[in-house]
């Protein structure tokens, strides 16, 4: 499998287009390897922090499966939920479009949170520190981040317990993942997101909905804060 370098300058979006398009042209089939992370750097031209970006979203697109230890491979891109991603990825999402997921997804999360704090039993407080610790291992890479982070938040509103707020994270789980994707730093560089999923973690094991709303508003909050930077980037 050879990759067209990109000459100048490049963004993820740019490595996410050309990988999308060689694994059509070429009409790879699920389950075939695609090149390692070195051998993608070096034929594209780009730096490890964007080709890991671009990943994460071909990932949560479904054109890729990236499997720790094993490489990464094409995605099965027949089931309908991998459909529906490609489909809804198909076009660029912008920082506005981003911004308002965002604040749909705060208004879900800040209920859920509060919801879960209430309903908690010890083993929903022991997967969440299971998540946690993921979210706190340095050498986790960076694709596999953006989806424990997702995994940590949807079983927060698993434990709320409430099918239509399950329904809909589901629905803008690209966008979700998206957003994730810009702004979410590595897990060596996330000081701030550590300590708000702490303090969340923290607050429903002592089944206090006021503590887990409040860090649950701030962690929103340094989220859009972070995207609106990005609209005037």
């Amino acid at each position: 499998m050879r990759i067209e370098a990109i000459e100048q300058q490049t963004t993820a979006d740019l490595v996410v287009e050309r990988i999308a398009r060689v694994i059509k042209e070429q009409n790879m089939s699920a389950g075939e390897r695609l090149p390692g992370e070195h051998a993608l750097v070096g034929q594209l031209k780009v730096s490890r922090s964007v080709l890991r970006e671009a990943l994460a979203r071909l990932q949560s697109m479904g054109l890729v499966d990236i499997q720790r230890g094993r490489g990464t491979f094409v995605g099965n891109r027949t089931s309908l939920a991998n459909c529906v991603r490609l489909l809804k990825s198909a076009v660029t999402i912008s920082p506005q479009e981003l911004r308002s997921y965002a604040e749909l997804r705060t208004g879900i999360e800040v209920q859920a949170v509060r919801q879960a704090a209430e309903l908690a039993t010890e083993t929903d407080v022991s997967d969440l520190t299971a998540l946690l610790e993921e979210l706190n291992n340095d050498d986790l890479p960076y694709p596999e981040l953006l989806q424990v982070d997702f995994r940590f938040h949807r079983k927060l509103i698993d434990i709320a317990g409430n099918p239509l707020m399950q329904n809909m994270m589901e629905v803008i789980y690209e966008f979700v993942v998206a957003q994730m994707a810009q702004t979410t730093p590595s897990p060596r560089e996330n000081k701030l997101g550590r300590r708000l999923h702490r303090d969340i973690v923290a607050a429903i094991k002592a089944h206090d909905a006021d503590a887990a709303e409040r860090a649950m508003r701030e962690h929103m909050e340094v989220i859009l804060t972070r995207l609106k930077k990005g609209e005037s980037a």
